[in-house]
């Protein structure tokens, strides 16, 4: 009878809450389309993404926003012309740092990358660690007409450890339009 009454209050079941975890993300497939032929700049962009105006396209009509919708993600790309002067080309890559630079007060570190592209094309790339607005940012340029900008965003909180596998496969996404980029004559 003793041990019959020791299984029963030792089989007593525990409860414990669950500890916090993060969603499943279900990544978009690696499926690509063209832009349309209005922009002075061609790339390919996700089938999974809208490309949208940027919010300032009254000013800027070449500015587009890449947003993909189950990630909550922006790319944000913005264009100017340079129309053969270094002033504006100096003007645009110190704005570019500028802005790069402005991560630093959250950031852990700031790695920036030259690569070439298969077409020939520089691009410089800033990949940037910590809970910071924007990880990945990048400027590309023929030095003579043309000047791109592109970086990206998530629409939630910052929050890297659970933005990881996001954060990655949207870094994939920017080297993709980067290894894809024209620029139209």
């Amino acid at each position: 009878m003793l041990a019959t009454l020791m299984v029963l209050v030792s089989c007593k079941p525990e409860f414990q809450p669950k500890p916090k975890g993060y969603n499943r993300l279900v990544l978009p497939a690696e499926e690509y389309l063209a832009l349309p032929d209005s922009l002075p700049y061609q790339f390919e962009y996700s089938t999974a993404a809208k490309l949208m105006r940027d919010t300032s396209w009254i000013n800027e009509k070449h500015w587009v926003e890449i947003y993909y919708p189950t990630l909550k993600a922006n790319l944000h790309i913005t264009y100017k012309k340079i129309y053969n002067r270094d002033d504006l080309l100096r003007e645009f890559l110190d704005d570019s740092y500028k802005l790069t630079s402005k991560q630093q007060i959250k950031a852990y570190g700031i790695d920036e990358i030259k690569v070439k592209t298969p077409s020939g094309k520089t691009a410089m790339i800033a990949e940037i660690s910590g809970d910071v607005p924007t990880q990945f940012q990048f400027t590309m340029t023929d030095s003579t007409r043309n000047f791109l900008r592109g970086a990206l965003y998530f629409n939630t909180e910052v929050n890297n450890d659970s933005l990881a596998p996001a954060i990655d496969f949207m870094k994939k996404e920017a080297m993709h339009l980067i290894n894809t980029l024209q620029w139209k004559k």
